[in-house]
């Protein structure tokens, strides 16, 4: 088992063990003086220089798939990007098992990374916005109310994104930038190679670079 000390009671320790050598051990110990010049250098040294050394290393959040993790995390909040995110998962995939939300999210990330593809989370969402029928994501542009009328389900997404925001999510579609329903069969899946089917939806990728750098 690993202890650790606050930086104040380790320099205090240090004080008194200094403090505590005898005068004989002081003048007839030949490494006496080493120690000494030890102590004297360590003790000098601010405190909050112990800081990194002596208190346990924080260790990130473990994403598990899982409802019982979603529910011992806290209510996430955010700006433009975390909103724009959460009501993407909420209109396209709060149907879906919790992994394959987090693959939803994944894509729109992966599409922000892309240099064919607007560089913002909000960008990515609201392209082709325009005409009815016409964008990236139907929600957007379907001419229907985009009213939240279930709170619960908008709490459990908006801590998908802000998992996916915060790069806490594991890697699951392989670079994936589009997808469909296990429902539908578009032209374009014709050509584009399949990277992953995750609940309800599969994932595909072009033959294009998707990374920006």
């Amino acid at each position: 088992m690993r202890f650790f000390l606050k930086p104040a009671t380790f320099v205090a320790a240090l004080t008194i063990f200094a403090s505590g050598l005898s005068a004989e051990t002081r003048t007839t110990d030949p490494n006496n003086a080493l120690r000494q010049a030890e102590l004297r250098g360590l003790s000098s040294v601010p405190s909050s220089r112990f800081a990194g050394l002596l208190t346990a290393p924080k260790t990130e959040t473990q994403v598990s798939f899982s409802r019982s993790w979603l529910d011992t995390q806290p209510a996430a909040t955010g700006g433009a990007e975390w909103a724009c995110l959460s009501q993407a998962l909420y209109f396209e995939a709060r149907g879906e098992t919790l992994k394959g939300q987090f693959a939803v999210a994944e894509v729109i990330i992966n599409r922000v990374k892309s240099t064919r593809f607007p560089d913002s989370v909000c960008g990515v969402i609201n392209q082709g916005t325009g005409k009815k029928y016409q964008c990236q994501f139907t929600y957007t542009c379907d001419g229907k109310s985009d009213a939240i009328r279930e709170p619960a389900a908008y709490t459990s997404v908006g801590k998908v994104a802000r998992a996916v925001l915060d790069g806490q999510a594991p890697a699951l579609t392989s670079g994936a930038t589009h997808y469909h329903t296990t429902a539908v069969r578009p032209k374009w899946a014709r050509v584009y190679s399949k990277t992953a089917a995750i609940g309800v939806h599969l994932f595909y990728r072009h033959t294009y670079r998707t990374a920006k750098n």
